[in-house]
Formats: C-alpha cells, structure tokens, sequence
C-alpha cells in the first residue's frame, strides 16, 4: 500500500493511528513535531503525510507551508482539535489554503480516515 509519516505531540493518537494504518497494510513513520516530520520526510519520502496542526517546536502550518516549497506534489491529510497557545482557533482552514489535500477535525472516526487517505492518495 502506502508509506505514511504520522506528525503528532499526543503519543496515544500516534499509537491509535499507526496501529490502524498498519492494520490496513500501510507502512508506518511517526514524528513528534513538525521539525521531525521535515526531517524524516527528507528521509523517507513518504507518500503521504498526516500531521497535527497545534505542535511544539514547529507547528503543522510551517511545517506543511516547508514541505510544500520542497515538494509541491505532496499529500497531505491535516488533522486539528483547535486550541492553541492563543485559545480556540480552528487552523484547519488554513491547512487546506495552504496546501492539505484533506482537513480533519478530532475526534474523527476510522472511516473518515480512510476516506481522507483514498481522496489523497488517488485510490
């Protein structure tokens, strides 16, 4: 199937989604911010990445806008519960201007996953 990097700060939710991934054939990479993502992106190529957009370090939005400059053609699913260090703000609006293939709100539901990962990845 496909080689996707999870980029997410919560370890149960990068646990949750590899383990489901791999369960649906799908090879696993996982970071914990966004400037592990780039480098492991850089590293391993992926087909597709599904990151958090609220992170440490380097968040989603940098993290995407980067990636994009790089490699225009990548895939990418942005996932949010809102928040932030301001308060409440939903950036997922912003992940898909600037170049998500797919946004998701958590909590999501397996099947809205699955439909995210067909939409990118053309399946």
């Amino acid at each position: 199937m496909a080689k996707i990097l999870i980029v997410d700060d919560e370890a149960p939710l990068r646990t949750m989604l590899s383990h489901m991934l791999i369960a649906d054939n799908h090879e696993v990479i996982v970071a914990e911010d966004g400037g592990q993502g780039i480098k492991l992106y850089h590293e391993g190529m992926p087909d597709l990445v599904i990151s958090d957009l609220v992170m440490p370090n380097k968040n989603g939005i940098d993290m995407i806008l980067e990636l994009k400059r790089d490699y225009p053609d990548l895939r990418l699913i942005a996932i949010s519960g809102g928040g932030g260090i301001t308060g409440a703000f939903d950036y997922l609006p912003t992940a898909k201007l600037v170049g998500a293939d797919s946004i998701l709100k958590k909590p999501f539901g397996i099947q809205e996953l699955r439909d995210a990962l067909k939409k990118s990845l053309g399946n």
